[in-house]
């Protein structure tokens, strides 16, 4: 399954310099960090929306473009997919309730 997100993450290191005329990653990446950002914000805010409507297939779709603009942010700020996959094999198996008061210390 992950390798879908290790694909997504080439690509998204391949194009991020490209032409942001012909890819939507540089066309992001040449507005900034804030541009990212916000896109994130509003793919946050639709898959909110779309998990309180119920329709799966919307919820579906939007945690897709969430995702996606996620990883954009991953890469800009030079995070690796693995990173985040090690810190949630970090988590696995605690307490939430646990884990979130470790990093109270």
């Amino acid at each position: 399954m992950s390798n879908i997100l290790e694909r997504l993450e080439a690509a998204i290191a391949e194009r991020r310099g490209g032409d942001p005329g012909a890819s939507y990653v540089a066309r992001l990446n040449a507005k900034g960090l804030d541009a990212i950002l916000k896109k994130v914000g509003e793919e946050a805010t639709e898959t909110v929306i779309a998990g309180k409507s119920g329709e799966r297939p919307a919820l579906v779709a939007e945690m897709a473009d969430l995702w996606f603009h996620c990883l954009v942010l991953l890469d800009r700020q030079g995070v690796k997919i693995a990173d985040v996959l090690a810190e949630l094999e970090r988590r696995e198996g605690r307490s939430g309730l646990d884990e979130k008061a470790s990093r109270k210390e």
